[in-house]
């Protein structure tokens, strides 16, 4: 049904979309944001009815901390209704590549700076500028606070949807009311009539409210004088709708009972090269996710274990430098070269942050373990982060071992262990061991290194190109430094159908974005010219190194298996030289009609296997008919430091990096021979593991692996003492193994301990948490795919369950 413009409203949205890192740095950005908000603030004062939208916490506590007049005023106007807050997230991040948790964070700081401040939170979720949007974000959205949302990339020309304004559903249910803004987040005009005229273009359906948004944007600016007059000259025109002053919850409000199409999926493709765009932010961005998660848990512990207080403003001021640098054009990769820098430097605020934090809280609590004297020998407390058993092998950098030792458990039985190569060069009084441990659920137990022989069972075959345990063989293809064959013995099945893991290389002109692409496909060469060596064997493990060559670039993986271990680690380090070209590891399956699930933020999803650039978090999961036999088999890629992935009929890519030129934007060309400075030149590191198996990722159980691998146990040296603590303990424990605990840490509030329960592979279940350390366990349902935030109060009264932003108390477990 098409709708007369005369019959129709359409909502003027004045707003000024702000990059604060972008083709600058932040520095520049916090300033232009000072001025945005002191002409918008003007604006108010000489236009009784202009209403201006504002998002981004940060943006606010910048003006807050340096400008605290100012920020009465915006005060003032938040007050009267005038100074509409949305988003309610610390910065408008990426919407793909945070975790699950990052998205969160990004709304309990920013809807708790809002309430703190404004004594109100945003309601509306509002990212016009992301990249696009993950199919599990309305449940984040909906359980922070955010029942509505607005966006505009992916544009129709990217997405089809039914409707402008459609309920948006999430895998678990979740429904918010979402909006994809026609045409422009910002305008460059100072009259606005054309791009009202062209608005009204979009006038169809049963929704006869729009909105509209105006304003000078992306380096700031916002709606101006000649912007507001012409919305006043235009108004009342006889083809054109009513032109109100608005702001988003006010259309929101307007159009909240209309009937409107549902959509259940994820709103994508934009910019499918930014999924990989600088492997330097990824890497830093995932890494500092897991480290702060994990330095959370082990300071409760440590709290409730000793009285060690919680180190919460250090944890804030940690998390808020992660957020910032979620902002879309950081995290994204598409932000000038200095500017990654900056985030860097923030970055690794926070990486040190937590570093610093979780050893002062495991080394409270190891001072407290009794450790018996062994004559000569080191023991160790190594610590298990999650709250289910695991074995686990264990690295570290060790000094005082003889030519001849054993590692034992706390009963005193030897476990296997050898050396590996160590970090130093030195004579040898340094040595690196690793050694398998069986740890408990959230706890530790403790190992000692003894100065005597121990069993020397070998239980993996190696030779330069193959390695083989009683799981698995594999055998190295000579050329590429790929794999040439892997069997899985448990089964018989052959994992690959022709040769994985070898370096592919693809042909790139797209800018940094890679605007108008949907898949890397124009190969242009392999890596090959390959060396292959054993590098360690022993009890625990056995590696082989390859080392293969493309143009100026040389690609070295060190292909280890483990005796005990049901998935085959890689370590990978890239030394790059090569200018638009795209570097992609690939894995062809043997299996037929495969499906290609993809880790998403608190969640999977599931999508065609067409060759398109898809963005995912720590694993790519293929299942399918295993050719040969017939069964349901799988293979999962877990990896430390890629959003980037592929999945072509039966086969799996991992996309390691991008290099096209910094920050280059569509449609400026680069000149022939210019000089211009290209994205990851020279040297870069991750791990990725294969984990073949039976059935599907749901049978493997993937998401339980992938948070072993990314978050590993926790080893510190200690010396011999009595304590109150026993030599091996327990403190957490969760059932069944589809439900997780993924966050442990103390409430905003201080008044108690806030645990955050997963569903991880789509099924109902009622989970089971025991809390020794709390003397308290409770059962509570989980929904497929659900996300429940649970509240342990220190008064010691029942559980309760709480929104993600810990402001609202929703009901007991």
């Amino acid at each position: 049904m098409t709708i007369t413009p005369k019959a129709a409203v359409f909502h003027m949205i004045g707003n000024a979309h702000i990059d604060p890192v972008w083709l600058w740095n932040w520095q520049e950005g916090y300033q232009e944001i000072k001025a945005t908000y002191r002409s918008a603030l003007d604006h108010l004062a000489e236009h009784p009815g202009f209403v201006f939208t504002a998002s981004s916490a940060a943006h606010h506590a910048w003006i807050a901390d340096n400008e605290p007049e100012m920020f009465e005023e915006i005060r003032t106007r938040v007050a009267e209704g005038r100074w509409a807050l949305v988003g309610g997230w610390w910065v408008q991040a990426d919407c793909n590549l945070p975790s699950g948790e990052g998205f969160v964070r990004q709304g309990l700081y920013g809807q708790r700076f809002f309430h703190a401040q404004f004594g109100r939170t945003a309601d509306t979720g509002y990212n016009p500028d992301s990249f696009g949007h993950a199919g599990t974000l309305p449940q984040i959205l909906l359980k922070s606070g955010l029942t509505r949302y607005t966006f505009m990339r992916p544009g129709p020309h990217e997405q089809a949807l039914p409707a402008r304004l459609f309920w948006w559903e999430g895998p678990d249910g979740s429904r918010v009311l979402t909006f994809r803004i026609p045409y422009e987040y910002c305008t460059w005009g100072k009259d606005l009539e054309a791009h009202i005229r062209k608005c009204t273009t979009e006038l169809s359906g049963s929704v006869s409210e729009l909105m509209c948004f105006y304003g000078v944007g992306n380096h700031g600016g916002g709606p101006t004088t000649e912007n507001l007059a012409s919305i006043a000259r235009l108004n009342g025109a006889a083809d054109l709708p009513e032109l109100r002053l608005s702001a988003p919850s006010q259309y929101f409000d307007a159009v909240q009972d209309a009937s409107v199409p549902v959509w259940i999926n994820e709103l994508q493709h934009h910019a499918v090269g930014c999924y990989a765009a600088h492997s330097g932010v990824k890497r830093w961005n995932r890494a500092a996710e897991l480290a702060l998660v994990r330095a959370e848990k082990i300071a409760a512990l440590s709290t409730a274990l000793t009285g060690l207080p919680y180190p919460h403003a250090d944890l804030e001021r940690a998390w808020k430098r992660v957020l910032f640098n979620q902002f879309h054009d950081i995290l994204a990769g598409t932000s000038i070269e200095s500017a990654y820098e900056d985030a860097r430097n923030e970055y690794g605020e926070a990486l040190a942050t937590a570093q610093h934090l979780t050893n002062a809280a495991l080394q409270r609590i190891s001072w407290r373990v009794t450790v018996p004297r062994v004559e000569g020998s080191k023991p160790y407390v190594v610590f298990n982060p999650h709250p289910w058993a695991t074995r686990v092998p264990i690295e570290h950098e060790t000094g005082g071992v003889p030519e001849e030792f054993t590692v034992t458990d706390d009963s005193g039985q030897p476990v296997p262990a050898q050396r590996v190569r160590s970090e130093a060069t030195v004579t040898g009084w340094r040595k690196r061991l690793t050694w398998m441990a069986e740890l408990p659920p959230f706890g530790y137990r403790t190992y000692t290194v003894r100065p005597e022989a121990g069993p020397e069972t070998l239980q993996v075959d190696a030779s330069d190109l193959h390695l083989e345990n009683a799981a698995f063989r594999l055998e190295i293809d000579p050329q590429t430094g790929g794999i040439a064959r892997l069997l899985d013995k448990r089964s018989g099945a052959e994992v690959f159908s022709d040769t994985a893991a070898f370096g592919t290389v693809m042909d790139d002109p797209s800018d940094t974005w890679s605007h108008a692409l949907l898949r890397y496909d124009a190969v242009v060469g392999r890596f090959a010219d390959a060396t292959s060596a054993v590098l360690e064997h022993g009890p625990v493990r056995s590696t082989i190194r390859t080392v293969s060559r493309f143009g100026r670039s040389t690609l070295t993986q060190d292909y280890i298996l483990y005796a005990a271990q049901p998935h085959i680690e890689v370590r990978v380090r890239v030394d790059w030289h090569e200018q638009h070209r795209v570097l992609k590891l690939n894995f062809p399956t043997h299996l037929h009609f495969p499906e290609a699930t993809f880790e998403a933020p608190y969640g999977v999803t599931t999508r065609p296997t067409t060759g398109d650039e898809q963005p995912g978090q720590r694993w790519i999961d293929l299942s399918g008919v295993h050719r040969p036999s017939g069964v349901i088999r799988g293979l999962s890629l877990i990896n430390d430091a890629k959003y980037s992935y592929h999945a072509l009929d039966a086969d799996i890519g991992l996309t390691v990096l991008r290099s096209p030129v910094i920050a280059h934007h569509d449609p400026y060309v680069p000149s022939e021979g210019g000089d211009y400075r290209f994205m990851d030149q020279g040297e870069q590191q991750f791990t990725y593991w294969l984990y073949p198996h039976a059935g599907t990722w749901r049978d493997a159980g993937t998401p339980r692996e992938a948070a072993v691998f990314t978050e590993r146990p926790l080893v510190i040296p200690e010396t011999y003492h009595d304590g109150p603590f026993a030599p091996a303990a327990s403190f957490m424990q969760v059932e069944p193994a589809n439900a997780q605990i993924t966050v442990f840490k103390r409430a905003e509030n201080n008044h108690g301990y806030v645990l955050r329960l997963v569903e991880t592979q789509g099924r109902p279940i009622r989970a089971q948490v025991d809390l020794p350390l709390l003397t308290c366990s409770f059962e509570t349902e989980l929904g497929a795919f659900e996300i429940k935030t649970v509240l342990i109060p220190d008064s010691g009264g029942p559980a309760q369950v709480i929104n993600l932003t810990e402001l609202e108390v929703l009901g007991q477990t």
